[in-house]
């Protein structure tokens, strides 16, 4: 399974509505986030692991890619389809996507 995707590919699954979780601190994702995107930092994902259906794919964004890897990884063990994005969402601002202030 590929577990790694880009923001190319990230803008067309917020299109089709499908899930996108911000695992970024609070700081940083009121700073600009994916627009649709789902604030879960990091630490809190194991607390809400049983809110994600193992069919569903969800889609996992940070600044660059590296603590959504590691996301992506502790999910997959639990059987959800979990894609990691690509260069996160610096790679989805250097792209010109839009990003969402909160």
């Amino acid at each position: 399974m590929i577990t790694h995707r880009s923001v190319i590919d990230l803008a067309a699954a917020c299109q089709r509505g499908e899930r996108i979780i911000d695992v970024r601190e609070r700081h940083e994702y009121v700073g600009g986030h994916v627009p649709r995107a789902e604030h879960l930092p990091m630490g809190s994902v194991p607390l809400r692991a049983d809110d994600f259906a193992a069919g569903e794919p969800i889609w996992v964004i940070c600044e660059t890619g590296n603590r959504s890897q590691e996301v992506v990884d502790y999910l997959s063990r639990r059987g959800v389809a979990a894609v990691n994005v690509r260069g996160g969402t610096s790679a989805w601002r250097s792209t010109g996507l839009p990003v969402r202030v909160a």
